[in-house]
């Protein structure tokens, strides 16, 4: 399941909120948005994680939960368009 975070702190690094997630389960990827101008994040990321059920755990325990400050919004990403 590809699942989006934001309202991430932006001195956030990925090896961070990868560690976060790893205690619901098996983290295949993170990828924090990034800024092309400034380099900076962008405050949001996506996560896949390959068990829908570990997933849903993480959303169902980690959204609204405080991360380096900051209230997560944590739900399933929507496919692109």
């Amino acid at each position: 399941m590809n699942i989006y975070i934001g309202n991430l702190n932006y001195k956030i690094q990925e090896s961070d909120l990868k560690s976060a997630l790893e205690e619901y389960g098996v983290v295949e990827s993170v990828k924090i948005v990034m800024d092309r101008e400034t380099g900076r994040s962008r405050g949001f990321a996506f996560v896949e994680m390959p068990n829908d059920e570990e997933a849903k755990a993480v959303i169902e325990q980690l959204n609204g939960a405080d991360f380096g400050g900051r209230v997560m919004v944590i739900k399933e990403a929507r496919p692109r368009m």
